[in-house]
């Protein structure tokens, strides 16, 4: 697997530290400039594939890099042939650069993937201190695409899934400089929720608060996975987490690929987000995008009962301007965790179905907008689950703890299951090594195959089990999971008193009669 190659990150950490050394120090604009140069490469290698596709089938194919491209604010035409990757890499070092910065990447901002992402790119700015960072960046892309193939080829993997993962891995550096407040939701836990929610082809699934878009990438992988499932069960194998995944390249034919592709819908508040998310589910084969610049709590938005799935992971401990709060929410609070919560079940259809990771204060929370927000999932939905996470799933950009709350709008609760998450795959501390123990699988089987009762007492006492809603209520719809587990005691037994004088004589008589026999030593 990519995560395993040595190689590979080890170009990746030069990449990096390439454009920390050039002066670009900001982790987000390393990787949208990054971004930028990984699809110039796409670019030209996709359209070399579909040209060689075309010359063996005999079928006819205009490849977007045939004609002349009039460069924005001159007169001046160029061949496109001159903007491919693999003629402009061969340029003097100036002279790259002033190519890319003037022609190149305006030609890349107007590229065909919907009008979503022209306009995403439209403020977009190429940003390269110095001809040598460019010349240095484009060698070291060049060697992680051999990489890659060579990757492709030992492993038996498809090309664009593994690019797909050299550009997560790229991502997952973010926020390791603890700047912008950015972190990504790991990529095993996006596969537990997509299977525990399971999007089916034509649902309509969102994201409000989607980053870089891996929840809508997850949901596009579970779908094809599900696809290759019926059709060919052997072509899926099991990724680094155990779960069985066909790769994000398999085939699909176009009639599907437009459903999917009509079905996942993301919205963001940061426009260097946004780009990163469209260019993240191109980059995986989704040509064009849905992802909008939007603030989902804002008055400017009213998507509402428009999906059948949500998928999110918004901001925690975050507050939004009272006079900017869309009227329809009405919890009366700023904190964007709980007004989230209220958002995502305004953007469901009946009986429509959201996975959503919350900080754990959200289930327990005294105050009125607290209890209200659990009073929409318990009393106005079916409350399905509520898995608590350890506080080392997010690290090393968060160390909070946090739970995942399964739910569908319109159906009524009986019974809230809840599990206890022990490990995740990884160990809880920074480096986030690999390890043997996870309960990914187990809380999946688990939720599957849930009990329609609740729990009794002596099941209380495992990881896992199901609270009648009548006791939640009495509760103060408190879903922390410790209100409800029976903690079992261990019976200790101790010494007679009088068994452990005696036995600190005992060893009082020997450290004296050491002492004495030292003494006599001097």
């Amino acid at each position: 697997m990519l995560q395993n190659n040595s190689a590979l990150k080890s170009l990746i950490d030069r990449l990096w530290n390439n454009f920390w050394s050039g002066g670009i120090s900001n982790p987000l604009t390393a990787i949208e400039q990054i971004t930028y140069l990984l699809f110039m490469k796409q670019m030209d290698d996709l359209e070399a594939k579909r040209e060689r596709d075309a010359e063996f089938t005999g079928e006819t194919y205009t490849s977007k890099f045939v004609g002349m491209y009039k460069v924005p604010g001159s007169m001046e035409e160029v061949d496109k042939q001159d903007l491919r990757w693999r003629n402009f890499k061969r340029m003097p070092a100036e002279a790259m650069l002033l190519h890319v910065q003037t022609k190149v990447f305006p030609f890349l901002k107007a590229f065909e993937g919907g009008s979503k992402f022209t306009h995403a790119m439209s403020n977009a700015v190429f940003i390269m201190p110095k001809p040598s960072l460019l010349v240095e960046a484009i060698k070291i892309i060049e060697e992680i695409f051999v990489e890659i193939e060579k990757d492709a080829v030992e492993g038996g993997h498809a090309f664009q899934d593994i690019q797909g993962d050299v550009y997560e891995m790229l991502l997952g550096a973010i926020a390791s400089a603890g700047k912008n407040g950015q972190f990504r939701t790991p990529r095993h836990i996006i596969k537990l929720m997509n299977d525990l929610v399971q999007p089916q082809l034509g649902q309509r699934i969102a994201d409000p608060a989607c980053g870089t878009a891996g929840f809508l990438l997850g949901a596009y992988q579970y779908i094809l996975t599900d696809l290759v499932r019926k059709e060919n069960p052997t072509a899926l194998q099991p990724d680094e987490d155990g779960f069985m995944r066909a790769t994000v390249s398999a085939t699909l034919n176009e009639n599907l690929k437009h459903i999917v592709e009509d079905s996942l819908f993301g919205y963001d508040i940061d426009t260097t987000m946004v780009r990163l998310g469209l260019m993240n589910l191109m980059m995986h084969g989704i040509d064009q995008p849905n992802i909008d610049y939007k603030d989902t709590l804002s008055k400017s938005y009213n998507e509402d009962a428009q999906f059948d799935i949500i998928l999110a992971n918004p901001p925690f401990t975050g507050n939004i301007d009272k006079g900017d709060i869309n009227e329809s929410l009405k919890l009366g609070t700023t904190k964007t965790e709980l007004l989230f919560i209220e958002r995502i079940f305004t953007m469901l259809k009946m009986g429509g179905t959201a996975a959503v990771v919350v900080p754990q204060g959200v289930l327990f929370g005294s105050g009125k907008a607290f209890v209200e927000a659990r009073k929409i999932m318990v009393e106005k939905s079916e409350l399905k689950a509520v898995i608590t996470m350890p506080s080392g799933v997010f690290k090393p950009y968060a160390g909070v703890s946090t739970a995942i709350l399964l739910f569908t709008k319109g159906s009524e609760t009986e019974n809230v299951w809840f599990y206890e998450m022990q490990n995740d795959g990884y160990t809880l501390d920074d480096k986030r090594n690999k390890i043997d123990k996870s309960d990914l699988q187990d809380i999946i089987t688990q939720y599957q195959n849930r009990p329609r009762t609740a729990s009794t007492e002596a099941q209380r006492e495992g990881f896992y089990f199901a609270i009648p809603k009548q006791e939640i209520v009495d509760n103060g719809y408190d879903l922390s999971l410790s209100k409800y587990k029976k903690e079992v005691y261990e019976e200790v037994t101790y010494e007679n008193p009088k068994v452990i004088f005696e036995k600190l004589e005992g060893i009082e008589t020997t450290i004296l009669k050491g002492i004495s026999e030292l003494k006599k030593l001097v």
